[in-house]
């Protein structure tokens, strides 16, 4: 039976609560106590006192390791979960009479080249919401709210595939890719058909994904496991290397309008190919919040934008 320390609704104390949440999501004692701002001591008994209330073994600490027991882990997701709502009925309480904002993630391309005009305009047609853009490559996790959408890219034959359990999403937009170089390259280039784009300087974003299947909707099957080319990791930076005339990239519209109108790059034709979409952007947010009014009018206009 629960000690001295229950309360009129059957709950432990809420410092081994919070206590226990971080430890498994951390994994460590001393991780914890340095989120939580308190000595690993000082955890370790909130987590001890926690597992006394309750009568259930939650951490196995045998051969200096610490991990969640079965139970431990079952009780952790419930546990975290409680919190995260907690943590944001909170944060909308704090809302009320305020700017509704919203905490953005989005894919660093898209984020620098496209969605930060497109939000300075969604503020001004609607001054009551205001987003918090933050780009990264880490998709944010909705589930525990390090953000309360994100948006990315999501290749068609290659993980990991859009949302997920509790998640609701919404495809932005599906756009064609295109070749892009520097003026001076583009000149200097003699293609002839879409073979020829083997011998030719390939850049490329975190892996080969992308080239290896415009080439394969165009009827070439590079030999080997590898192409050509450097590895630039993000698309921003494909798109710079082909600006200062390193070698083509493939892009879509919402990464190199600019620098096509401008004339820093231009679209590269090869005769004899298609037009190839490999994926697409999607919009990813919970479930539960999908229908509030700062989301819901987000997507709404990010959908619109998109789509023009």
């Amino acid at each position: 039976m629960p000690g001295a320390g229950v309360t009129a609704l059957g709950l432990p104390p809420f410092a081994a609560l919070r206590a226990f949440e971080v430890l498994g999501r951390v994994g460590g004692i001393r991780r914890a106590g340095q989120e939580l701002g308190l000595d690993h001591t000082v955890v370790s008994r909130h987590v001890r006192a926690l597992e006394d209330w309750l009568g259930v073994p939650l951490v196995d600490r045998g051969g200096g390791r610490v991990a969640l027991t079965e139970a431990g882990r079952a009780y952790h997701a419930r546990v975290s979960a409680a919190i995260h709502d907690l943590a944001a009925a909170t944060r909308d309480a704090m809302a009320t009479g305020t700017s509704d904002a919203v905490r953005l993630w989005a894919v660093p391309g898209l984020a620098t080249q496209w969605l930060s005009d497109q939000l300075a305009d969604f503020e001004r047609s609607d001054p009551g919401f205001a987003v918090e853009l933050r780009p990264t490559d880490a998709c944010a996790n909705l589930a525990q709210f390090q953000a309360d959408a994100d948006i990315r890219f999501y290749g068609d034959d290659w993980p990991p595939r859009p949302g997920g359990p509790g998640l609701q999403t919404l495809e932005l937009a599906r756009p064609p890719l295109m070749i892009v170089a520097s003026p001076q390259l583009a000149a200097s280039l003699d293609l002839t058909c879409a073979a020829d784009l083997l011998s030719a300087p390939l850049l490329h974003e975190e892996h080969h994904e992308q080239w290896r299947a415009w080439l394969a909707h165009n009827g070439v099957t590079p030999t080997g496991h590898m192409l050509g080319g450097p590895l630039l990791w993000h698309a921003h930076l494909a798109v710079a290397a082909a600006r200062q005339g390193r070698g083509l990239a493939l892009a879509n519209r919402f990464l190199v309008e600019r620098d096509l109108a401008s004339g820093a790059l231009v679209a590269v034709a090869v005769p004899g190919t298609q037009t190839v979409a490999i994926g697409s952007y999607w919009f990813v947010a919970r479930a539960d919040r999908w229908s509030s009014p700062a989301i819901a009018r987000l997507r709404t206009f990010l959908r619109q934008r998109a789509g023009e």
